[in-house]
């Protein structure tokens, strides 16, 4: 019961003011602030994907998490991912069963069967995906993602940095909450760089293969790792966290530069003989579909690394039809990005067909990939970039192919495809 005289201890309002005062110790709080905390609530605890609809809700202790189904995954892949289909079913099932592990944990089923980790390991050349697949995911989870490059690591003792830091980072992308950090997914980039190498032309030892593979054994199968929070050297006045890694999710990616000729060597071994099948045709411009662990081995990475990572993936090389696609349909395409650019100086830029097709086209002639279409669209763009903004009366602007082929001819690109 509220005394006479009462107002709502947040915002002071009387209690004739109000419809209803709730009373606690000492203290009252009106509708209009019960209403209000409601809101601030849902806005810190419970954030919602910026459409609505696909909530993402996680507690900190994962009890609560409303999981997307591998199908919605891949669905908001496409939207800024063109192509790579395989790809990413693969991550969407790797990504949805992380999350099934982490409830199974959590409710304590009385089952003998325990899910184990499916680490990913990924192939692809040079500006196919990979690593826009997985920053694309980290803004897809609720669990803590970090990227790390696998080109920094050396092992332990020597100039470079341990195995360990990548953990350093998870931590801080959770702002090191440990149990948070046990549940979440690195991505590895470049781990094609520490395989090992059987002629190396150096006197002294190669700190960056072998032993970098070797020190991410225990790590990806599941141990306690002492992890310096900060970063840097262990030393043993340095306060350490320890961290369990059996649920953090490992997912490696590189390029592979030169795998085709073991894959190729070995295809060709393979149809040798009374058991080949002269009916199947093997598509040589894309020999990445039909790597295998075997190949891994071949290129250079340790057995015992490859076992821990037992799910395999590649990504197709783009070809123009997917470049085009790439070129306009994603959420942050480039021509919405360019286009975003010049209407903050309020021009109306467009882009002909035509000249839609000659950045594909010389993007193809340099094998850059999908970085290539930047590179050609900053040649063509910069002197415009540089010029419209000083000056006035300028609302419209068309890129045609004849403006884009007299600004590549200018640039350093049209003598570099010369000496090719």
């Amino acid at each position: 019961m509220t005394k006479p005289g009462a107002k709502c201890s947040f915002c002071h309002k009387p209690k004739d003011q109000a419809l209803i005062l709730i009373s606690g110790v000492d203290a009252y709080i009106c509708e209009s602030c019960v209403e209000q905390a409601k809101t601030i609530i849902e806005d810190e605890i419970m954030p919602f994907e910026a459409d609505g609809d696909l909530a993402q809700v996680n507690s900190i202790d994962g009890k609560d998490i409303k999981m997307l189904k591998p199908m919605e995954i891949k669905e908001r892949l496409d939207d800024y991912v063109i192509g790579q289909d395989d790809s990413k079913r693969v991550l969407a099932v790797a990504v949805y069963n992380h999350y099934k592990r982490i409830m199974q944990q959590k409710e304590g089923e009385e089952d003998d069967v325990e899910i184990e980790k499916s680490n990913v390991v990924m192939l692809g050349r040079t500006g196919t995906g990979k690593t826009l697949l997985a920053r694309t995911i980290a803004r897809l989870l609720n669990v803590p993602f970090t990227i790390v490059d696998a080109t920094v690591f050396t092992e332990a003792g020597y100039v470079g940095e341990d195995v360990e830091s990548m953990l350093t980072r998870l931590l801080q992308a959770c702002d090191y909450d440990v149990s948070a950090a046990e549940r979440g997914i690195v991505y590895i980039d470049e781990i094609d760089k520490v395989a090992r190498k059987n002629d190396n032309p150096s006197i002294t030892r190669d700190v960056s293969g072998e032993g970098v593979q070797q020190a991410l054994l225990k790590m990806l199968e599941g141990t306690d790792i002492l992890v310096p929070p900060q970063g840097g050297r262990k030393h043993p006045e340095q306060k350490l966290v320890k961290v369990n890694t059996k649920n953090v999710l490992f997912i490696c990616g590189g390029a592979f530069a030169g795998i085709e000729k073991q894959i190729a060597k070995r295809i060709n071994t393979q149809v040798i003989g009374f058991k080949g099948n002269a009916e199947e045709e093997v598509d040589t411009e894309n020999l990445l579909q039909y790597v295998s662990h075997q190949d891994l081995k071949s290129f250079g990475l340790i057995p015992e690394l490859l076992g821990r990572m037992p799910v395999l993936t590649h990504l197709n090389p783009l070809d123009k039809p997917t470049l085009r696609r790439i070129l306009i349909e994603p959420k942050n395409a480039l021509v919405k990005q360019y286009k975003r650019l010049f209407s903050m100086e309020d021009i109306d830029l467009t882009f002909t067909e035509e000249a839609l097709d000659l950045i594909v086209d010389k993007t193809v002639e340099y094998s850059l990939g999908a970085r290539g279409l930047r590179s050609i669209c900053e040649a063509i763009m910069t002197d415009a970039m540089f010029e419209m903004p000083s000056q006035a009366g300028v609302d419209k602007f068309e890129i045609t192919e004849e403006y884009a082929n007299s600004k590549l001819d200018k640039t350093k690109l049209a003598v570099m495809e010369q000496t090719v």
